[in-house]
């Protein structure tokens, strides 16, 4: 008749695989670096680089598991920003400037789970696009 299945529960007690993001740490070690968070309407991106630019880290509430509606929620964001904090903390970061983009859910939520892991914010830069003028608007209707 086959084999029988071993279906084994997972014990995750924490939200989103939050113990799989942690896993792997870069063994870079960085004194201070550069934030990006990217909050659209949809997700919430979160980018560590160091003060060149270069990336080290990256998550963002989709990766972590949210899907959906809740990928946009500051919960979720939050989250994320929690992630990045930890790994920050083991790469050794003690300070970072924040660039913090788009007009999502998560943008103040991340920004403070991240500062509330012990590193010292020095620069908040808020570079939201917005359009100057925009597209060109439709011909009137001719009737």
């Amino acid at each position: 008749m086959g084999k029988k299945r071993i279906i084994k529960k997972g014990g995750g007690s924490d939200v989103a695989g939050t113990s799989r993001a942690l896993n792997r740490v870069p063994k870079k070690k960085v004194a201070s670096g550069r934030l990006n968070i990217l909050a659209t309407f949809n997700n919430t991106i979160v980018t560590l680089a160091d003060t060149k630019g270069n990336s080290l880290i990256a998550a963002s509430s989709g990766a972590m598991g949210f899907k959906g509606s809740r990928k946009s929620t500051p919960f979720a964001a939050a989250k994320v920003g929690e992630i990045i904090g930890e790994k920050a903390t083991q790469m050794g970061m003690r300070d970072a400037e924040v660039i913090i983009r788009g007009i999502g859910a998560g943008r103040e939520s991340a920004l403070r789970a991240f500062s509330g892991k012990g590193i010292a914010i020095s620069k908040i830069i808020d570079m939201t696009p917005v359009p100057h003028n925009g597209p060109r608007p439709k011909k009137p209707r001719r009737v």
